[in-house]
């Protein structure tokens, strides 16, 4: 059964201060090619009895041009520089999109995965294909449900914020929203620019060459036995969703020790899940034994680097972790191996590691392959659930639309609980579901 959705109203928010009018340097990280689009959150509320829709509009509004001025970069527009691959905002104070819809959707239609990777996307109308063609980088669409809940979708410019800084933002939109506090003091700490701090280093090699840069596996290009690229172009990919409550994830904690040679090395439930998905991604797709395999996740690095990041910072603070493997080695040598993989690559990203990645993407353009790829990241830890413009926090934190992307998402009143939501081709759906709730097969 489909869904109707109206739109009742699109505007341009404008900053409710006048902000500074200047062009500002984007930093190598957030230049980089593949973060090129857009990051659409979807976050639903339960009804609240007696809401005034009218003043709830009115104050969203409202709280998005205060918000707008101390993160005014977002109210800007990207380019490319004329003179390189390097991006820049225009400064203006040309406003964000705000948008007004109703649904005859209802919360529960929340309560499990989509049908199909596109569902849900009208909840967020403004949809851009092109970030660089003059866009806004902030779109907030506020829909009413048939229920009286409501459908928040927002969509941030990946290449001005990451996940931290975007949730940052929400929060702070929101606190403004429901008259808590006041503008000075939400900010604490204050948004921070600063982007020259993930710039290319001067040359500080030593003199007798015996200076040799990390590797970087993220980069590598794996040859594709299999049609890979072609299979998850060519055939329609299924949502599927998995909750990991703590008793999951302590289980899957016992499994890999239980096999563990090295047994003064203890795993996180990131690292231990982080494999479990990627073990059950893979025995799914049945791909050849040799087929090499990497499992990419965002690895924040605001205190990774020397020195550390100032709070407050928005940018792209973070670099991908790589794990790789053959596919019979992921298979056979259980899920121990993999976790260890996960735990090892995480341990690799250090200031070092850090810097080779900036001048990769600096020099080269450098951008990872998709090949034998899965990409995996974050999303419970950055603070999305805490997200509430006056309706409670959210019952349900995710993306507009389902993807070959893996994405760890906050459950609803259990702190500790993960949601697992990936796309998967229809011809591995089946086995996918049935391996990663069987953590012994």
């Amino acid at each position: 059964m489909g869904s109707s959705i109206h739109v009742k109203e699109a505007v341009v928010v404008v900053p409710s201060e006048p902000t500074p009018a200047r062009v500002l340097q984007l930093s190598a990280i957030d230049s980089q090619l593949f973060l090129r689009f857009t990051i659409e959150y979807l976050l639903v509320y339960n009804p609240k009895p007696g809401v005034d829709q009218r003043a709830t509009v009115s104050r969203v509004k409202t709280a998005l041009a205060k918000a707008l001025v101390p993160y005014y970069p977002l109210a800007g527009r990207i380019r490319s520089k004329p003179d390189s691959s390097r991006l820049e905002v225009v400064c203006r104070a040309q406003g964000a999109v705000f948008i007004e819809a109703v649904s005859d959707r209802t919360v529960s239609d929340f309560h499990r995965a989509p049908r199909f990777v596109t569902q849900w996307r009208k909840l967020l109308s403004f949809h851009v294909a092109d970030v660089l063609k003059g866009s806004p980088p902030i779109a907030v669409q506020l829909t009413w449900l048939k229920d009286g809940g409501v459908a928040l979708g927002v969509g941030f410019n990946h290449c001005t914020c990451d996940g931290i800084g975007s949730a940052e933002f929400l929060n702070l939109f929101a606190e403004l929203a429901t008259g808590k506090r006041g503008l000075t003091e939400l900010m604490k700490p204050r948004p921070v620019w600063d982007r020259h701090l993930l710039e290319p280093l001067p040359d500080k090699r030593p003199l007798n060459n015996s200076y040799s840069s990390p590797t970087l596996p993220v980069f590598n290009r794996f040859p594709d036995h299999c049609g890979f690229v072609t299979r998850f172009s060519n055939e329609r990919l299924i949502p599927t969703c998995n909750i990991f409550e703590t008793t999951h994830l302590s289980e899957l904690k016992k499994i890999a020790m239980s096999t563990n040679r090295a047994t003064e090395s203890l795993f996180t439930s990131f690292e231990v899940l982080s494999a479990h998905i990627w073990r059950s991604w893979a025995r799914a797709l049945n791909l050849p034994s040799n087929q090499m395999l990497k499992l990419l996740f965002s690895v924040n690095i605001r205190n990774r680097v020397k020195p550390s990041l100032p709070g407050g910072y928005y940018g792209n603070g973070f670099v991908l972790g790589c794990a790789q493997t053959s596919v019979k080695d992921l298979v056979d040598k259980g899920l121990w191996y993999a976790s260890g993989l996960v735990k090892s690559a995480k341990a690799r990203v250090n200031d070092e590691y850090v810097r080779a990645v900036v001048e990769s993407v600096s020099e080269s353009k450098a951008c990872p392959d998709s090949v034998g790829v899965l990409i995996l990241s974050q999303w419970s830890r950055l603070g999305l659930e805490r997200v509430d413009f006056g309706m409670g926090r959210p019952v349900h934190v995710g993306p507009i639309c389902s993807d070959r992307y893996c994405l760890f998402l906050p459950v609803y009143a259990q702190r500790d609980a993960v949601k697992v939501l990936v796309a998967v081709p229809t011809s591995a759906t089946d086995k996918y579901e049935y391996l990663v709730n069987s953590p012994y097969s």
